[in-house]
């Protein structure tokens, strides 16, 4: 399930809905992602995420298609928001549900280096004199998800 929104989410309640659904689970792996304040100097007083809807979501769900072809996921859930956020505010959740907790971790890491580093997102930071900077993916999410393509690679060759 996708879900691309301004508001803000309930985590437990997201959860808790899943658990109503399925009946049949081992094990349950969620991802939140908030707004940092930043570091040192760099003191960041908003984030102002941006989309384009109705893509963003055939991304997103074409991405969990993925994910579901590659793990045993009972279900999965992805929220992410957009708007103008503050740090502390809630970004992202990823849940994953799974008869055993490998497929739920597996999924769910992999889910979130695609959003770090694929989603069709553009995030930008601002300070306290509204100098914004548009968000980059870090080098180290780059890898984390290249690394799931080359495991894929591998699976293929198995096969």
């Amino acid at each position: 399930m996708i879900k691309v929104q301004v508001d803000n989410f309930n985590i437990a309640n997201e959860i808790d809905e899943l658990k109503q659904i399925h009946q049949d689970l081992g094990a349950i792996v969620s991802f939140t992602g908030v707004v940092r304040g930043g570091s040192g100097d760099q003191k960041i007083t908003s984030m102002v995420l941006e989309h384009y809807p109705g893509m963003t979501e055939r991304e997103l769900s074409a991405i969990e298609t993925k994910a579901r072809a590659r793990w045993q996921l009972i279900d999965c859930l992805i929220i992410h928001r957009y708007g103008t956020l503050v740090p502390g505010d809630n970004i992202v959740l990823v849940v994953t549900i799974s008869k055993h907790r490998n497929d739920a971790f597996q999924a769910a890491s992999f889910l979130m280096d695609y959003l770090k580093t694929s989603a069709p997102f553009w995030k930008k930071e601002l300070d306290a004199e509204e100098l914004g900077n548009w968000v980059k993916a870090k080098q180290e999410d780059q890898e984390a998800t290249k690394s799931w393509q080359n495991t894929a690679e591998h699976e293929k060759d198995d096969e």
